[in-house]
């Protein structure tokens, strides 16, 4: 009884519906006071960062968030929801079908897991386990990124490809799917993103391609180029719920990816979407065809941007420059640059003041460089002149040209071998260095249990080393900062892992 209610909800999915509205904003002043986060002690910031995740992702519109406080009164059937919701989409956005998504890697997922199970209940079930079925992905070599997780969390294995004739070669009875980033309609590259669909579908195989970042455009690019499914994030130029996105493309492949997806009790039940995210992104996708005006959006941040380099460019040493986007998917952005021979931080230090003073703002001022680019997407109106001033603020006290260091004679000889070994924060692992020592600097490689050889660079004066390792596994790189002591026989510090990961105690030991 259960399955058949199920089976009969579902095939309602691709029946349509009538068009939903867009609801009227009815949201609180801004400014009201965020004792939501406060009162944990979380202390918000003007969000410079645009659509990154960890930040919040962009603004969302007003109808958006009112209709999703309005769905939060109300229960419904998720199944008949999406039977209304995914038509509505897919007639908005010119696609065959499409289906509400966990963000644009739930869509990946559960797009990718179709390729796979194709419907198949067992196939579903099986899931991550891919023996016995097609288990291979295609993707070119330029195209892959930390986000293959997407694809490689169904079971399968990537094949990367560089030429078309290396495609050619690597489709067989074992591809499942083809993928790639939206980075495949850019120009100059060794084949375009029509011989890549053409090429595929002379084996029977199909391409998804992950659009996050994009605003989906009609006509769609890569429906154009023939792509059977595309993914799109809701949370970033497209202003709806942060964690939902969208699936879009060939009839049968959606209804196997949301066959596999939750609310369902399969493999993609982990990546669920909620009654009021579905009701948020369509209320989004509405208001990108009625109410939203894209040309006016970026007249008003070029307006922002204009205001914020005037008024840093009256600091010495400081330039900015505006960039605008390659097309239509894009928005502009602000490059703020900085002489470090009048202005003695780096971007890492400025990002770190941006954020520590009030208001606090967080910015993609990162890591070790003299320059940094500024993204409007979540910014609100007024807070450009906010960030103008703690801009200057911070430009005109920071400290001057940094003195260049000072390099004492090395208290060790480091040449040879060592196993390093690295705490992480559940668990530990073991490397092995090899490194060459000349004066003061330090060269070498490392291996891994993940990585079978990277590189290292380094320095040491006195007993202080810093080694920087720079490693690659399928589509992630790792980027890792040892620093401590050294002696004769021995090396122990801290590693940073990276700006999400924090960092980890490290002890080094010379290998005979």
């Amino acid at each position: 009884m259960f399955r058949s209610a199920f089976l009969a909800r579902l095939a309602g999915f691709f029946a349509g519906g009538a068009a939903t509205g867009a609801v009227a904003p009815t949201l609180p002043p801004r400014g009201a006071g965020p004792d939501v986060y406060r009162r944990l002690g979380v202390e918000p910031f003007i969000n410079c960062t645009s659509t990154y995740t960890i930040n919040g992702g962009s603004r969302q519109l007003p109808e958006v968030i009112a209709a999703v406080e309005q769905a939060s009164h109300y229960h419904v059937n998720i199944d008949e929801l999406m039977a209304k919701a995914g038509p509505r989409i897919a007639a908005l956005l010119g696609g065959e079908a499409a289906m509400v998504s966990s963000g644009a890697a739930g869509a990946v997922t559960c797009g990718a897991a179709a390729c796979v199970a194709g419907g198949d209940p067992e196939k579903m079930q099986k899931l991550p386990d891919t023996s016995g079925m097609k288990n291979e992905c295609v993707v070119p070599a330029w195209s892959r990124s930390y986000y293959d997780h997407a694809v490689r969390a169904v079971g399968l294995r990537m094949i990367e490809v560089d030429t078309l004739a290396s495609l050619e070669r690597a489709l067989g009875p074992h591809t499942a799917l083809a993928h790639g980033q939206a980075n495949l309609l850019a120009p100059n590259l060794p084949f375009t993103l029509r011989q890549y669909t053409e090429a595929c579908h002379k084996r029977g195989v199909p391409v998804l391609i992950d659009a996050a970042a994009d605003l989906p455009l009609k006509p769609n690019p890569y429906l154009a180029a023939g792509v059977d499914l595309v993914a799109y994030s809701g949370g970033k130029i497209l202003r709806g719920p942060q964690t939902a996105g969208v699936l879009l493309g060939r009839q049968d492949l959606i209804r196997a990816a949301y066959q596999v997806s939750s609310p369902h009790i399969t493999f993609g039940r982990s990546v669920k979407v909620s009654k009021e995210e579905i009701a948020g992104l369509v209320v989004a996708i509405e208001a990108l065809f009625s109410t939203r005006n894209r040309e006016a959006e970026d007249r008003q941040w070029l307006a922002w941007f204009e205001h914020i380099r005037s008024r840093i460019q009256q600091v010495p040493g400081v330039t900015a420059s505006i960039v605008l986007p390659r097309d239509r998917s894009y928005y502009p952005t602000l490059q703020i640059d900085w002489d470090p021979a009048r202005i003695g931080l780096e971007a890492g230090e400025l990002g770190a003041r941006l954020l520590a003073g009030s208001p606090r703002v967080m910015t993609h001022a990162e890591g070790e460089g003299r320059g940094f680019v500024l993204r409007p997407a979540a910014m609100y109106p007024g807070e450009h002149t906010i960030v103008a001033d703690r801009l200057v603020e911070e430009f005109r006290k920071a400290p001057g040209a940094k003195p260049k260091p000072v390099l004492h004679p090395p208290a060790a000889n480091l040449a040879g071998r060592w196993e390093v070994t690295i705490a992480f924060a559940a668990g530990s692992t073991t490397w092995n260095l090899y490194l060459d020592h000349d004066g003061n600097q330090l060269r070498g490689v490392y291996r891994s249990p993940v990585v079978p050889e990277g590189s290292l660079t380094g320095s040491i004066s006195a007993e202080r080393v810093e080694i920087r390792s720079h490693g690659r596994h399928e589509g992630m790189e790792f980027r890792y900062v040892f620093s401590g002591a050294a002696r004769q026989d021995r090396m122990e510090g801290n590693v940073a892992l990276g700006w999400e990961d924090g960092s980890s105690p490290w002890v080094a030991r010379r290998v005979p």
